[in-house]
């Protein structure tokens, strides 16, 4: 069993302000930080710390070394990430509020310029019991996820940044599909009716978290942990991985949820998106000791 993430790379530039510019304001930031992030880099982050085997698929610029060996250092395959000439390494731009609000901006660069060429030879690896991430921060999804479920493989796809084509496109080859609550209510809006998905996961902050099984008709919910925030960025993304790595290795979907629950509630009591992911057994040793989202 494996995990196999189609997943963005991005440099964070992490400013943080008193609150978030209104349209047209200028604000001086109280202080600045460099980081790793990206929705499918943390997504892998967060799948290796929780025990998985994880592979990433992505791209970068030919610089920025130190990203590469980060993941590394997290326990990722690094092997399968391109590096393109004339192209730069994705970053974001985030600014975080007193609040641990945040707002982000994105500037893909590589993570778009992935072809179906590049991961033909990866994926041709994977297997039944293994697992495929993918989200909206990179070309060819489409591509992935299909190859994935001709394999037999479990394909999650967050569909965040939320974009309704791009849904469509997947939605044939997924096996989970994984939103917060805002882009729940866009989907729903959108497509209202049945999903041809065997399940919903749906993170709703601090109210917690939902897995509807659309199979059975089952629907399993978690509450959060009660803490204190410092930094929200990156927490969904703790939540996803974690949640992969689990049922990766066979855990049952409550199981899951409790513990991808812990790691985001952990995650968000830290600075930073990638590189503040916790590691399996303090989030085990956290909610343990947590009866208050049982």
């Amino acid at each position: 069993m494996a995990i196999w993430n189609l997943g963005s790379i991005n440099i964070d530039h992490v400013y943080r302000l008193d609150h978030l510019p209104r349209p047209g304001e200028t604000l001086a930031a109280r202080s600045y930080a460099q980081g790793l992030g990206g929705k499918g880099a943390n997504q892998s982050i967060a799948a290796a710390r929780a025990g998985a085997i994880t592979q990433h698929l992505g791209a970068m610029g030919t610089g920025d070394d130190w990203v590469v060996e980060r993941l590394a250092d997290r326990g990722i395959c690094t092997v399968h990430i391109a590096r393109l000439p004339g192209q730069v390494t994705g970053h974001a731009n985030i600014l975080l509020d007193s609040r641990a609000e945040n707002a982000i901006v994105i500037h893909p660069g590589a993570n778009r310029a992935i072809t179906p060429a590049m991961l033909e030879k990866p994926l041709s690896a994977i297997k039944a019991q293994d697992t495929l991430l993918i989200q909206n921060e990179t070309s060819c999804q489409v591509e992935a996820a299909r190859i994935a479920r001709q394999a037999g493989a479990r394909v999650i796809y967050s569909a965040a940044p939320f974009d309704l084509a791009a849904l469509r496109a997947v939605l044939p080859h997924a096996t989970i599909l994984a939103m917060n609550a805002g882009e729940a209510e866009e989907l729903f809006a959108a497509m209202p009716g049945d999903l041809p998905v065997q399940g919903l996961l749906i993170t709703r902050g601090g109210e917690g978290a939902e897995y509807r099984d659309l199979t059975t008709g089952t629907v399993h919910r978690q509450a959060a942990f009660a803490v204190d925030p410092v930094d929200t960025t990156g927490a969904g993304d703790t939540f996803t991985g974690y949640f992969a790595a689990s049922l990766d290795r066979g855990d049952d979907v409550p199981a899951a949820l409790r513990l991808a629950s812990g790691a985001a509630a952990l995650k968000v009591t830290r600075h930073g998106a990638g590189d503040a992911i916790p590691g399996l057994e303090e989030v085990l040793a956290f909610v343990a000791n947590r009866p208050d989202a049982a």
